[in-house]
């Protein structure tokens, strides 16, 4: 098994065809052929299934493009270690960020750590959980900074507490209900879920089932915040948001905050990595540096969110 045949089992997996498989590496489609069939002889399983819409990877092609996907990573990382000690500190990070993290400490890290290493450079990607959890399980970020889920995340991740972020609602300043006081004179508005059912961004955190109030009805999903601020100032919905989001973005957009007197959530922020294998050099760095300003105390709490919002 040859380096260039996991690389065309991830092709093959991206683009489900020979043609295209052939293009992105840069090959003739015969050649490409006669290595995915050497493979299999090796193997002793077909790992691709063929049919007239293309090619889609049989149960053994899975395994072994999961396997792949671990082995050129693993490769990656040891390019970017190499070049960090031979090249003066040259190198590449990607982070995640939920959107609390990504106004808060964030700048202040990322200022950091380009003073101290500024010929790496930090891939900085919008994500909310589960899928930031997703694309750090599979390798497509090194770190991820945001809100975890209920229960156990399990022993292939690592994690260290940064922050807490304390959870508002918000509306559009004309809203009927924007004056409310207590969840039970929210118990039949309109809401906006953000991200996905059980996520940070879902009304049902916010305890109405406490009060033996009926499950808050979602009429709107939004997959990101940005969504959401676009959204919420035209129509007569409520969202979830973390206090810091809103204090950024909320006043300038028309939007007001209720000053619920019930305890609303107020999750722990925290960055997380893979355990299966050690980061990178440049990823161990901006880890610490994150850890360092949250010690720092550059993360302070959030205030009080029955306080009137800024004008």
């Amino acid at each position: 098994m040859r380096l260039q045949q996991l690389e065309l089992i991830l092709a093959l997996t991206q683009t489900g065809s020979l043609r295209a498989a052939a293009e992105i590496l840069n090959v003739s489609q015969p050649a490409l052929t006669k290595s995915l069939r050497q493979l299999e002889e090796e193997l002793g399983t077909p790992l691709m299934i063929r049919s007239p819409r293309g090619m889609r990877l049989a149960p053994a092609g899975e395994l072994l493009a999961a396997r792949a996907a671990n082995v050129m990573r693993e490769i990656q990382q040891a390019r970017d270690d190499i070049a960090w000690h031979t090249r003066e500190g040259t190198g590449s990070v990607k982070l995640g960020l939920s959107p609390g993290a990504a106004i808060h400490l964030t700048p202040a890290a990322i200022g950091r750590f380009e003073a101290r290493w500024p010929q790496v450079r930090v891939h900085a990607i919008d994500t909310l959980y589960p899928t930031m959890l997703a694309q750090l399980r599979a390798g497509e970020i090194d770190l991820a900074i945001g809100p975890l889920p209920d229960g156990d995340i399990g022993h292939d991740l690592r994690l260290h507490p940064l922050f807490t972020s304390q959870h508002v609602i918000a509306a559009r300043k004309g809203h009927p209900l924007v004056h409310a006081r207590r969840l039970a004179a929210l118990a039949d508005a309109a809401w906006v879920l953000t991200g996905p059912e059980g996520g940070p961004g879902d009304p049902a955190h916010l305890g109405f089932t406490r009060f033996g109030l009926p499950s808050p009805h979602v009429r709107l999903v939004c997959e990101s915040f940005a969504t959401v601020l676009a959204l919420l100032p035209a129509l007569d919905v409520l969202a979830v948001m973390p206090r810091r989001f809103f204090d950024r973005y909320g006043p300038r957009l028309g939007l007001g905050m209720l000053a619920i007197e019930d305890p609303l959530p107020c999750p722990t922020i925290h960055i997380l990595w893979r355990a299966d294998g050690p980061l990178t050099v440049p990823a161990q760095r901006l880890r610490d540096v994150f850890i360092h300003e949250a010690e720092l105390g550059h993360a302070a709490p959030d205030s009080d969110p029955g306080a009137p919002a800024p004008q």
